[in-house]
């Protein structure tokens, strides 16, 4: 596809509106965005999570709206939704191996018993579905940058392995299904990705530099810090995906999504400091088994299949992000004083009457 017919079949993709369209853990930070960008496309949503990551408040300014419901279920069992489905978005897993490891077993279920019952739906309802799956399934990689054609390097046996060779087993599954079941499937490769709405607490590079410089707290890096990521931007990695999704049905992928700009972590760090006017020392760590040393995706495909790249800057990104955490830590901190004001006064309370109380005591002794 040349850039012409890219950016005119970006523009028809961009009108189209009036799907019924399921996302799966669409409470999640990605799902809950790629919500709202559905909603302002007119398509009815059907929203997804058992809220294991996902939270209400990324979805609660959609609760009212007419074109939009929220079901809490688990990908694990199988899904059963009156109606036709026209798009399905499968995103439930969790995603930063905080989260990930600390259920090993359910994280690689959902990964591959979500996908099959995702394709089971989208084969009955006819409809075209896509993978959020992961730059994970490179491991850590022997060739860069990432293309598609690399098969990867994952320790099937180590910590990760659950969330990376889960991610593996749900592409098998969505290519099995569309070879023998003829499903209209498309894969999605999704690289760091960061924005508001992200987790305070899960252990990600930008949300742990962001939340621990706001808060004063030394910057902790894993390693020498000069392993590498790529970091995209929440608005363009949505539009990667609905660009991937409204595509033509032989664009399969699997497709990376993500910004081929790369940073050290040490890099990343400094440009949130600065942003954050922080005075935060750094803290290395030993790095963690497996963890990838350098990541950058080739993001050829994307481009000549659907026009896509990404626009927003880290400056940027950083910038909205840092804002959004801002208020976010100083919330939490002042929630945080107000109970502990209201537990001094109770314990105060407790305390006076408890001294009224043996006073009376003395003076009827």
């Amino acid at each position: 596809m040349n850039s012409s017919t890219a950016l005119q079949f970006g523009l028809r993709a961009s009108r189209r509106r009036g799907y019924r369209t399921l996302v799966t853990g669409g409470a999640g930070f990605i799902g809950s965005h790629l919500c709202d960008q559905l909603i302002q496309r007119g398509d009815a949503v059907i929203c997804l999570d058992n809220l294991h990551t996902g939270t209400m408040q990324n979805v609660r300014p959609l609760l009212n709206h007419p074109n939009f419901s929220f079901r809490q279920h688990d990908v694990r069992q199988p899904l059963k939704i009156p109606g036709q489905i026209d798009r399905i978005y499968n995103l439930a897993c969790p995603a930063s191996p905080r989260h990930y490891q600390r259920d090993p077993i359910a994280t690689m279920k959902t990964c591959v018993l979500g996908a099959e019952n995702v394709l089971q739906l989208a084969r009955l309802k006819s409809s075209r579905v896509l993978q959020a799956s992961t730059s994970e399934v490179y491991g850590d990689p022997e060739i860069h940058p990432q293309p598609e054609s690399y098969i990867g390097h994952v320790n099937p046996i180590g910590p990760r392995a659950c969330y990376d060779e889960g991610k593996r087993a749900a592409e098998t599954l969505f290519f099995d299904y569309h070879r023998t079941h003829g499903v209209e499937i498309k894969v999605a490769r999704i690289f760091n990705t960061y924005g508001p709405r992200m987790l305070a607490d899960d252990g990600r590079v930008v949300s742990n530099f962001i939340v621990q410089a706001l808060r004063g707290a030394p910057i902790t890096i894993y390693g020498s810090g000069e392993q590498t990521r790529s970091l995209c931007f929440i608005d363009d990695l949505i539009r990667g995906l609905e660009l991937l999704m409204e595509s033509p049905p032989e664009v399969t992928g699997p497709c990376n999504l993500g910004n081929p700009e790369e940073l050290t972590i040490k890099e990343i760090a400094r440009k949130v400091l600065a942003q954050s006017h922080s005075k935060s020392e750094l803290d290395h760590k030993p790095l963690p088994q497996d963890d990838p040393r350098r990541r950058k995706p080739v993001i050829g495909k994307a481009m000549d299949a659907f026009g896509w790249q990404p626009k927003v800057g880290l400056d940027r990104g950083l910038e909205a992000t840092i804002a959004y955490f801002a208020l976010s830590v100083a919330t939490t901190s002042r929630e945080a004083t107000v109970a502990g004001i209201d537990a001094a006064r109770a314990a105060r309370a407790g305390h006076s009457k408890r001294w009224e109380a043996a006073a009376a005591g003395n003076v009827g002794a």
